[in-house]
């Protein structure tokens, strides 16, 4: 699917406009595919597409152990159960600018450019603010994007990051993505080993293997993360022990993150290869960027009007956890040997 549809009403290439048409489609389709490089979004949510309304996305538990029937035995009978469920719907983004005709012909060519470019940051600084928000408002049931809500729940109707994520087929059982405590490397490896303990709903070990660290534009923790994983030798070890977190992680650091949670520094683990997997975060692309090109019969501007619909949400919280000092009913991540 093509980043930018275009589409141009009729008689612009014989209008005073014709000429400017083909630079500020090229100004849209650089700036759309230029900003792709940098943003967040497919390096942290499932990317997908469809061409329906909404998308059902689902988990299962795991199939059960195989069994020893010995020689000529029988199948045992084990399967698997759907477990919670998750509807998302696509919805609508629309903006537009203008080239009048006085721009064009006063030859403020370089006045439209910039338009175009202000109009591609706009659609591109949306989508990126859209995904954050709607990430961080996993803390809560709901966020407020504009003037609009958007549910944060994931398919088991809890908020995506909780401390007590219910199981379909075990009422007692409850886990937890949602952590409290500072940043350490003893707290990395707390979370680490807790995400690598998350089960499925009947309970069996579901081989989580976290492989990325994601925090926003702060620089003191830029300098944490990045000293405690980056290190071959444990930095708070007297005898300078090996680190065995060193080379094992993707740090992402997203701008448009809020820089604390509870006025304190926080940071998230995923496991990119199970969120694949396992369509765990999934955004959902209906129609790309599409712009139309026409004259406006009042005002005689060129009207460049851009349209999207794209949607995300959140089905299987198990590829994402979240840690930090602030974040308020969380699970108390004690490291190993530690008080408490």
């Amino acid at each position: 699917m093509p980043n930018v549809i275009f589409s141009q009403g009729s008689g612009l290439n014989d209008s005073i406009f014709g000429k400017s048409q083909a630079p500020i489609k090229a100004i849209i389709e650089q700036g759309v595919e230029a900003f792709r490089e940098q943003s967040m979004i497919d390096k942290i949510f499932y990317m997908d597409k469809t061409s329906n309304f909404a998308e059902v996305y689902t988990s299962e538990t795991s199939l059960g152990d195989f069994a020893d029937v010995g020689e000529n035995g029988v199948y045992p009978e084990t399967g698997m159960r759907e477990g919670y469920s998750i509807t998302i719907e696509p919805t609508t983004w629309k903006s537009s600018f203008a080239a009048t005709q006085e721009m064009v012909e006063d030859a403020k060519i370089g006045k439209i450019k910039s338009r175009a470019n202000i109009f591609t940051t706009s659609y591109n600084r949306t989508r990126e603010k859209f995904a954050a928000s709607l990430l961080i408002g996993g803390l809560d049931e709901t966020v407020t994007v504009g003037e609009k809500s958007y549910s944060t729940r994931s398919a088991d109707s809890m908020p995506l990051f909780s401390a007590a994520h219910p199981s379909i087929t075990n009422a007692e059982f409850t886990q937890s993505n949602r952590f409290t405590n500072e940043f350490s490397l003893e707290v990395l490896d707390a979370m680490q080993e807790a995400m690598q303990d998350f089960r499925d709903d009947d309970g069996n070990l579901l081989n989580v293997a976290p492989d990325t660290i994601v925090i926003p534009n702060s620089a003191p923790l830029k300098r944490a993360v990045l000293a405690a994983i980056g290190s071959e030798l444990d930095p708070n070890s007297a005898n300078h022990a090996s680190n065995f977190q060193v080379g094992l992680w993707r740090v992402l650091i997203w701008n448009y993150l809020p820089k604390t949670v509870g006025d304190k520094p926080y940071f998230l683990m995923l496991d990119s290869k199970f969120n694949s997997d396992y369509m765990c975060l999934p955004w959902l692309d209906r129609l790309p960027l599409t712009v139309r090109s026409d004259i406006d019969p009042d005002t005689d501007a060129n009207i460049w009007r851009g349209r999207a619909r794209f949607g995300a949400g959140f089905n299987n919280w198990r590829a994402i956890a979240i840690c930090g000092a602030g974040v308020s009913s969380g699970s108390v991540l004690v490291p190993a040997g530690s008080a408490g």
